[in-house]
């Protein structure tokens, strides 16, 4: 793998979560966020904020990876080049992936999960927290030593990852790094997977066709884009009909750990999910994309006349509001609660995480169903189903 530096290397920030660790900081980390290659052929991308792609008459294509916590600089910039082609002469700065990829690391089961859609999860050569792949061919392959459990993501085992010898490591990056340890001195490709950071489902989605392109699956990952494009906007202009004759709901999100409850933000993903099915968030009008730590007593302000809660949760056996009354006590007081209008997700055995991202059209179809039950739609739900006693 080479690696084609014009700019000075700048730290991007510690990666931590489901996707954690350390990244290589995009060679020509100053660079600002503006086409780099006039003569190429930019790829449309209807939604995505923080990706742009540019297929250079070279045969590589150029893909540029913008900051989203400083959108005037890019994050990353790679250049896509095919195993077999021999390198251009003059590359731009930029980090060299040759493709497609036959043995990355793979942090996330959420990007697993899309491999497995793209017919592309031979391209993985091992994970970093292995119990949370619930994909059952992942599990086979570490049962069958074809595919290497790397460790924790907060400390992945070096040693194994050495030995694997990974064409690259697929990641995500969070704002403020200060470094990436020894993992960015190995001289692997390291993919910043900001998809997480789009703050509208379907840009966030749109990064299959960047994913698609790593692992030599353009094609498909372009066709399985527009089919979820069209569905999700076809299920959201049925929302929008029917809200001209019905008002909304009002909701709202998740449960208290500790003394903090942490529910999303407003300009969230799953806000804006909540947004086009037709239902009133409860706070609509946050402008953060993340999840925003509240006390219980500003969740019960917000929160106490919601009409629909809906909650997500891990465990063996399925929630009752029993349990949920056990657990606290001031959960009785909400609306949703008495009203019996709680719909849940058991995300350890439903795979939530692992579809929704790629798949925000699903969510959006069982929302549909709990928000606007007018709207035609498929009768079984996906991932909440009503709490029972």
């Amino acid at each position: 793998m080479r690696t084609i530096c014009k700019a000075p290397f700048r730290g991007l920030g510690v990666v931590l979560g489901l996707g954690v660790l350390s990244l290589l900081a995009a060679c020509g980390g100053k660079q600002s966020a503006s086409h780099s290659a006039e003569s190429g052929d930019t790829l449309t991308l209807h939604h995505a904020a923080y990706l742009r792609m540019i297929d250079m008459p070279e045969g590589y294509t150029l893909a540029e990876l913008i900051n989203p916590w400083d959108t005037t600089q890019l994050l990353h910039t790679y250049l896509l080049i095919a195993a077999d082609d021999s390198l251009p002469t003059h590359l731009p700065a930029g980090t060299v992936v040759r493709t497609p990829l036959q043995k990355s690391l793979v942090y996330s089961a959420v990007h697993t999960s899309l491999l497995r859609d793209l017919d592309a999860l031979q391209g993985i050569g091992g994970v970093c927290d292995a119990k949370y792949f619930l994909l059952p061919e992942i599990q086979e392959a570490m049962q069958a030593g074809k595919v290497v459990d790397c460790g924790d993501t907060m400390n992945p085992d070096i040693e194994r990852i050495i030995t694997l010898q990974p064409d690259a490591i697929l990641l995500s990056p969070f704002e403020n790094s200060g470094g990436y340890g020894r993992i960015e001195k190995l001289n692997i490709p390291l993919i910043e997977c900001a998809d997480y950071m789009e703050s509208s489902p379907l840009g966030r989605a749109e990064w299959m066709r960047f994913f698609g392109r790593l692992f030599g699956k353009a094609q498909k990952a372009d066709s399985l884009f527009k089919a979820v494009e069209q569905r999700y906007t076809h299920l959201k202009a049925a929302v929008q009909d029917s809200t001209r004759h019905i008002p909304p709901m009002s909701v709202m999100s998740d449960l208290i750990t500790g003394s903090t409850w942490y529910t999303p933000g407003g300009r969230s993903t799953i806000a804006r999910l909540y947004a086009d099915a037709g239902a009133h968030y409860i706070f609509a009008e946050d402008r953060h994309t993340g999840s925003l730590p509240y006390s219980f007593e500003r969740i019960y302000e917000r929160g106490r006349n919601a009409d629909v809660w809906l909650i997500r949760y891990n465990q063996p056996t399925t929630k009752t509001y029993k349990e949920l009354e056990s657990e606290f006590a001031g959960y009785k007081g909400f609306k949703a609660f008495g009203e019996r209008n709680i719909y849940a997700c058991n995300t350890g055995i439903v795979p939530f995480y692992e579809e929704v991202p790629f798949h925000p059209d699903r969510l959006l179809e069982d929302l549909i169903r709990i928000f606007r039950p007018d709207v035609p739609t498929e009768k079984t739900q996906r991932y909440y189903e009503r709490l029972t006693d």
